[in-house]
């Protein structure tokens, strides 16, 4: 008993807790969604680009969160966001149709996007700057955890259970909503240390962070969009062979992503974001003259795992921040973040049919911008020392 009080007094285990109910519904609804709609929907490639468009609306839409916090707490909106996010993928195999995957899209997103826009805020709100980049990383490391979960859920469900996509969207959601339920009930209200302005904001000694999220976004688009597309279409890569290298890359980041938040806090995060702006001018030349598969598949979980690396853009800006500024610049911060998504796939989508090798070159030009504006963090960012070599002045 005294051990679950013990728990229930920390605001780390309801982070780690909440970001393995999202990421377990999520996964779920990420790994079945091209059969399902295939299979039960009869999407065409039409169906399925406006579907993903509309799954994206929300992250660009991020940045009302604060408004929402004018009628409730952070972590109250943290459970709220993750049942919507748990009632969309259980209302999944419900509703298998063309407008009716629309809608649970759209609740399933606009649960995902506030979720993971709010546990940033609280993240550096509740965990020190000193610890933040070692929680960051077992937050990352959770929410790895969970998607394996999901994966071998659907392993075991289909191939030994029978098990339909309705049980299995049923399942994750429903754990998803159980999950953060007793969430709610088993942690006390953590006291907020200093009170977040409510109003949507940007300032300019910020424009550093913005400009490194936005790239970040770019890069992970190259990664989710373009890295898979390139397996199945240059390599053959089944459908089993992609949710392998999905399973690889999360069991890989479980055990990584603790290791990476402590290197960025013995060495800092301008070394971190070095290290992986030079990984990806690499990786990403490499995804454009690769020619043997294996190697294809071992760039494809390197890729992952420097992502990890991202978690040096939010401590940078944790120590950076104004602490009454931190719950409306993460919303901000997400929105330009999914600014790529909107347009990086059909943009770079037209290249592909020209040269696909130029979409990857284009994604190592882009890695040599980020390279270049990391090297502007400071040794030691802190609230005066925003940017390295500049005078620095308050917006």
């Amino acid at each position: 008993m005294r051990t679950f009080h013990r728990l229930a007094a920390n605001p780390e285990v309801f982070l780690l807790l909440t970001a393995f109910a999202a990421a377990l519904s999520f996964a779920m609804w990420e790994v079945l969604l091209n059969n399902f709609v295939i299979e039960k929907a009869a999407f065409t490639g039409r169906e399925i680009g406006i579907l993903q468009s509309v799954r994206e609306i929300p992250g660009l839409l991020a940045l009302t969160s604060v408004l929402v916090l004018l009628i409730m707490r952070e972590q109250t909106f943290t459970v709220l966001s993750i049942l919507l996010l748990g009632a969309g993928v259980a209302l999944t195999g419900f509703l298998p149709t063309e407008y009716g995957l629309y809608f649970t899209t759209l609740l399933m997103s606009t649960g995902f996007h506030y979720f993971y826009t709010v546990q940033q805020s609280l993240t550096m709100q509740w965990i020190d700057t000193v610890r933040a980049p070692v929680v960051m990383g077992r937050l990352s490391a959770a929410a790895s955890l969970a998607a394996l979960v999901a994966y071998i859920g659907v392993w075991l469900g289909m191939s030994y259970l029978g098990l339909s996509y309705t049980a299995l969207y049923v399942l994750a959601g429903g754990s998803a909503v159980l999950l953060t339920l007793a969430a709610w009930l088993m942690f006390p209200a953590f006291p907020q240390k200093v009170a977040q302005r409510k109003h949507l904001l940007m300032r300019q000694r910020y424009w550093l962070f913005y400009a490194l999220t936005l790239m970040s976004g770019a890069r992970r688009q190259i990664f989710l969009v373009f890295a898979s597309f390139l397996m199945v279409e240059k390599f053959g890569y089944s459908a089993v062979d992609i949710a392998l290298l999905f399973l690889a890359n999360h069991v890989v980041n479980t055990f990584a992503a603790p290791w990476v938040g402590r290197f960025i806090t013995r060495f800092g995060e301008r070394v971190a974001l070095t290290l992986e702006y030079l990984g990806l001018i690499v990786i990403f030349t490499t995804y454009a003259f690769v020619k043997v598969a294996w190697l294809a598949a071992v760039l494809f979980v390197l890729d992952q795992l420097l992502y990890a690396m991202a978690i040096a853009i939010k401590s940078y800006f944790q120590k950076i921040a104004d602490a009454a500024d931190i719950a409306s610049s993460a919303g901000v911060s997400f929105t330009i973040n999914h600014i790529a998504a909107v347009f990086i796939p059909f943009t770079f989508g037209l290249i592909w049919l020209v040269s696909p090798a130029m979409v990857f070159l284009l994604g190592a030009a882009m890695a040599v911008v980020a390279l270049v504006l990391s090297q502007w963090v400071p040794l030691n960012p802190a609230v005066g020392n925003e940017v390295r070599h500049r005078v620095r002045q308050a917006a």
